[in-house]
């Protein structure tokens, strides 16, 4: 597949995701995947995340079956102390993001996010798992609030963003950065270079915007 011929699609509204692509100097349509988002019982974490953005891909490529549809599924995951764990998506409200950062502070957690590179026509599909340890160091409440105040959480996974002003609030990562943001591009990269989606000219193109 050429660059110039192949359409490439980004199965998601994200901002962050459409920002990275277009960084690399890809040029790719948006059209978001509505589907229903609900784990099903008692589905693993990754099984879920995997299963999301393959149907995710799979809903947008059966309508385009030509394109290079690209999707993905980012959450948020901590460890309780019984051994458990939370899934934290994005937040729907203030006071659920109060929560998810008052659960956050001061512990690890792993942002884990699945992708899924496909084109039907192709009969082309790959998908890979990305995990990333993240540390958010203990915040006070008026901390909280005051970021809760500036609306930043309301969008993310596990209510903050760290390439904005929840990079403050990170003590430290291990693991792929850009992951944590919502796309793991090392990996995408990799991954559309050998489609021949993408290379390493393009990054020019990317640059100048």
């Amino acid at each position: 597949m050429s660059s110039e011929k192949t359409r490439l699609i980004l199965a998601s509204a994200s901002p962050r995701r459409r920002s990275a692509l277009t960084v690399a100097g890809l040029f790719f349509d948006v059209l978001p995947a509505d589907i229903d988002e609900t784990p099903f019982p008692g589905e693993e974490i990754e099984a879920f995340v995997r299963r999301m953005a393959e149907e995710k891909a799979a809903y947008i490529s059966s309508m385009h079956e030509d394109a290079v549809v690209l999707a993905a599924d980012t959450i948020v995951v901590l460890q309780n102390e019984d051994g458990s764990e939370q899934i934290f998506g994005k937040p729907e409200n203030p006071e659920e993001a109060r929560m998810m950062l008052s659960r956050l502070q001061g512990c690890e957690h792993l942002v884990v996010t699945a992708y899924c590179i496909t084109c039907a026509r192709a009969s082309y599909s790959v998908g890979r798992i990305v995990e990333t340890t993240v540390k958010i160091r203990a915040l006070t409440e008026n901390e909280i609030d005051s970021y809760l105040a500036t609306g930043e959480p309301l969008d993310k996974a596990g209510g903050y963003g760290i390439q904005g002003i929840g990079g403050l609030f990170v003590e430290y990562v291990n693991g792929s950065y850009t992951n944590v943001v919502g796309l793991p591009m090392a990996e995408v990269l990799a991954d559309l270079q050998e489609l021949g989606v993408w290379h390493a000219g393009l990054l020019e193109a990317g640059s100048q915007d």
